[in-house]
């Protein structure tokens, strides 16, 4: 146990689909994943992450299949492994229905999406949840979600990133710099509810990108939504030292995190903004118990249902490469694709000296996936996480699961109050938005050092709609002049 009182995230990491991280275990008796489809599979998951205090519901996505082992989707198929999947916007608002606090972080895709509509869909989730929405921001990194939207193959890596640039730029035009502070008078008496003159377009024309018009939502509770970003490549995380607000990387211990996460703090500060602007998320998996025996028990109870062909797909897809046609002994080594490269990287960089093979993660990752997995009882499970926390540098645990809802019952049941009484998470909800609870920003809105605050107000003062409004030939009179009818009675 150690003396920091840091406040350790929590976020439920999760998919609308089948198999999430753990190939196979859909198949124990009580797991409830095939129930993704209920909508109720879902309120149920987001009151019993209220009752953790957890901070967030972090639902991950891809818009492909996982088609790369063996050649085929086939064993992706056979396993669920992150297929059949749903769109990951459609049970949020339902959630949000049934929680008050709860944050909701959601992946989309900008590669497949235009932004004019795309902000208007985050814009809708942050009317709805009262300003609880994060955006996952993803490049893709699926051939198959490519090809089957009309692409000849996957766009590379560092040109997602270049359209990325671009594509934030326009979000933060229309969210931030769109409508005035004001715009919405909703004036019955005068019969307007938008003020046109503090509409503006944001004409936007750029190497990727044309929107001219403004946005089509009123501004919502946080206008941008928290921004989180899951790329840890060196183009990646310049990217996100300079948008995310949280980052989610992907290490295998704490000795390997923290050259990572002392390097993400000190582009945040190059890009002038403060070191602690950005939450650093890592991937985790938890099997816990009353005690390390009862949790050994359990966790070698669900490896039992683990599927290694399963686990063979997801990792194809995770790194671009048919594990089939590697020697299953061989020492993996990081190479560079168009696909996910931080997994591979992850685990050729292994600060404890671990060989990782393709056996080797079968064995270790059949569970945990792209993340380690840690099996204990409460004092064994918190002493890790604060392992992490306070030599690793990470802010918070992208919590994923072997069983659901198991796994995360398991995890409120046993280890939150291990750890609440050592007091690193919280005990109940701050007010505010997400980005107030989660960043501890004053206002709903993003840092003043955030790229997006420079386009708040940005267009106020320069051409708005009414500005290209055409000269009135309506003869009023045509309505029996401009007398305002007697309110109806109600009977």
């Amino acid at each position: 146990m150690t003396t920091s009182s840091k406040r350790i995230i929590l976020n439920a990491f999760d998919m609308t689909c089948v198999s999430h991280q753990a190939a196979g275990t859909w198949r124990h008796p009580s797991s409830q994943a095939m129930r993704y489809n209920d909508i109720e599979y879902w309120t149920n998951m987001a009151i019993e992450l209220e009752r953790g205090c957890f901070d967030t519901l972090f639902i991950a996505d891809v818009a492909g299949v996982y088609d790369v082992y063996r050649g085929s989707a086939e064993w992706a198929l056979r396993d669920a492994a992150q297929v059949p999947v749903n769109d990951p916007f459609g049970a949020i608002s339902a959630m949000a229905a049934v929680t008050r606090n709860l944050g909701f972080g959601v992946t989309a895709a900008l590669t497949f999406e235009p932004p004019y509509l795309l902000a208007r869909r985050l814009s809708t989730l942050d009317h709805l949840t009262k300003g609880r929405v994060a955006w996952n921001v993803v490049s893709s990194y699926l051939n198959s979600a490519s090809v089957n939207i009309g692409m000849d193959k996957q766009i590379p890596h560092d040109e997602r990133y270049n359209m990325a640039e671009e594509y934030m730029e326009v979000m933060y035009k229309l969210w931030e710099g769109s409508w005035e502070e004001g715009a919405v008078l909703r004036d019955r008496e005068a019969g307007i509810f938008t003020d046109p003159t503090k509409v503006h377009p944001i004409k936007h024309k750029g190497k990727y990108y044309s929107v001219p018009g403004f946005h089509l939502c009123e501004p919502s509770p946080q206008r941008t939504p928290v921004i989180f970003q899951a790329g840890a490549s060196s183009r990646g995380r310049a990217f996100a030292t300079k948008h995310a607000e949280g980052m989610f990387v992907l290490t295998t211990d704490p000795a390997a995190a923290k050259p990572l996460t002392d390097d993400i703090r000190r582009q945040a500060v190059e890009a002038g903004r403060s070191p602690d602007s950005i939450k650093i998320f890592t991937l985790l998996t938890v099997i816990t118990g009353a005690t390390d025996e009862a949790a050994q028990r359990k966790y070698e109870e669900y490896l039992a249902y683990s599927q290694p062909e399963g686990m063979m797909a997801l990792c194809g897809g995770w790194t671009g490469i048919d594990f089939n046609e590697l020697d299953p002994d061989a020492p993996l080594e990081a190479v560079e694709n168009d696909s996910l490269r931080t997994m591979l990287e992850s685990l050729a960089n292994s600060q404890d000296g671990k060989v990782w093979t393709v056996r080797e993660i079968i064995k270790s990752r059949a569970i945990g996936g792209l993340g380690p997995i840690v099996v204990g009882g409460p004092e064994t499970v918190a002493d890790i996480m604060e392992k992490w926390v306070d030599e690793g540098g990470i802010d918070g645990f992208n919590l994923a699961y072997a069983v659901t809802p198991g796994t995360t019952t398991d995890f409120i049941d046993y280890v939150v109050p291990e750890l609440r009484k050592r007091g690193r998470v919280q005990t109940s909800y701050k007010p505010g938005t997400f980005r107030e609870k989660l960043i501890g920003t004053p206002t709903p809105y993003t840092e003043p050092s955030h790229p997006a605050s420079s386009y708040r107000g940005a267009y106020a003062g320069k051409e708005s709609v009414a500005d290209a409004t055409k000269p009135s030939t309506f003869d009023q009179g045509l309505l029996g002049g401009s007398k305002k009818p007697e309110p109806s009675m109600s009977s």
